[in-house]
Formats: structure tokens, C-alpha cells, sequence
């Protein structure tokens, strides 16, 4: 997902930033037919569809947290009950990490 998110950048020093960021990935999760699946959950319980699938990929890659600048997404994923992964702010997650 975020390899497609970055591709349709029109920022090209965001875009190559993001590119470097990514390149020193230690793992990366492909979309398969499960990542779908948990999607469509996650969509038809308010998630918009590319947020759906970012937060089925984190799950589906056993990650600790899930960070976003989206307010929005940061909520919607916190009032999640069922949600393997922790959705946290980027202040949030730092403040939680440095502890």
C-alpha cells in the first residue's frame, strides 16, 4: 500500500524521500486474498478503502503500531474493538516508545 501511495505522488523530492525511507524495509506485506478479505470488513464498518487496507496490511504484517497523521483514520481505527494492531499519532507513538 504505501509503495502504491507513493507512486501516485505528484511531489517528486516527497515522493523520492518516501522511496529511500522505504528501500531500507527489513520486511514488506503483499497484498493477498486475506489482507483483502479483512479490508472489506474494515470497509463495510466505516474505514475508507486505501485506510482499510493499510490497516489490514499492518495487521497482516504482525506490527506493534499503526501511526497516521489522518485524524480522522487515527480515530475511526482506535474505536475498532477488534484491531490487532495499535493505532497511535506520531507524538502519541513516541511518547509510548520512549518509556
Amino acid at each position: 500500500m504505501l509503495v502504491f501511495e507513493v507512486e501516485r505522488n505528484p511531489n517528486p523530492q516527497r515522493k523520492a524521500f518516501v522511496s529511500e525511507i522505504l528501500a531500507r524495509a527489513v520486511a514488506v506485506v503483499a497484498l493477498d486474498d486475506q489482507i483483502e478479505k479483512r479490508a472489506k470488513e474494515l470497509v463495510g464498518r466505516g474505514v475508507k478503502a486505501l485506510d482499510a487496507l493499510h490497516l489490514a496490511s499492518a495487521e497482516a504484517g504482525g506490527v506493534d503500531f499503526f501511526c497516521t497523521c489522518d485524524d480522522r483514520l487515527l480515530k475511526k481505527a482506535k474505536s475498532l474493538a477488534d484491531l490487532r494492531v495499535a493505532a497511535r499519532s506520531p507524538l502519541e507513538l513516541v511518547q509510548e516508545i520512549a518509556t
